[in-house]
């Protein structure tokens, strides 16, 4: 097996029927309005972004998954199972926060049946260290801004546009990782630079 990994970080939102209001332009004296029917219902999504540990030129990867209702340790081992296809037997060092569901006893049991998979946890309370909440940030203010339907069918289509927008610049999620402050690549220490 390879020994270079992923970095894959991973995440949940919630995505629900009560518009993301946000910031439009509209002619003066016409205020855009927006009509809905408080309806509560929510879905839930899992987002992964992976950063190639040795190989930049690999590019990012984006896995996402979509479900009504909220995730439990059964739905998110679902997404890892997911995940292991897409990552074709390669390594992954999967970076999530400290969610119960993320740390159970049977999500801790089925990945120590992986040897595919190495789980690290993210710091506590640092959100702004996980890229995926950039991804998140980016749907919610373009593809969900000010999107008012009856259907989770409608919010799905709009989740999707916004996933494959993100899929389609490779600049993108490289972006959310630069945002973080964190890095893949360490540079070369001073006596080791191609420089020299």
């Amino acid at each position: 097996m390879n020994t270079c990994a992923w970095i894959v970080f991973l995440d949940e939102s919630g995505v629900s029927l009560l518009p993301q209001i946000c910031l439009s332009y509209s002619p003066r004296g016409q205020t855009p309005l927006l009509r809905h029917r408080l309806n509560w219902k929510r879905a839930s999504m899992a987002g992964a972004l992976g950063y190639h540990s040795t190989d930049p030129d690999r590019g990012a990867r984006l896995c996402f998954h979509l479900k009504p209702g909220g995730y439990d340790t059964a739905g998110l081992i679902k997404v890892l199972e997911q995940m292991k296809v897409f990552y074709r037997g390669e390594r992954v060092v999967l970076v999530w926060d400290g969610v119960s569901a993320h740390w159970s006893r049977p999500m801790r049991a089925w990945v120590a049946g992986q040897d595919w998979l190495t789980l690290e946890r993210l710091t506590a309370y640092a959100p702004e260290l996980n890229p995926v909440e950039l991804l998140w940030s980016s749907l919610k203010k373009r593809e969900l801004a000010n999107l008012a339907s009856d259907h989770l069918a409608d919010v799905a289509d709009a989740t999707e546009q916004g996933i494959h927008r993100i899929n389609t610049d490779p600049r993108l999620p490289w972006s959310f990782l630069t945002h973080t402050g964190l890095t893949i690549h360490p540079p070369h220490p001073p006596n080791l630079r191609k420089d020299q």
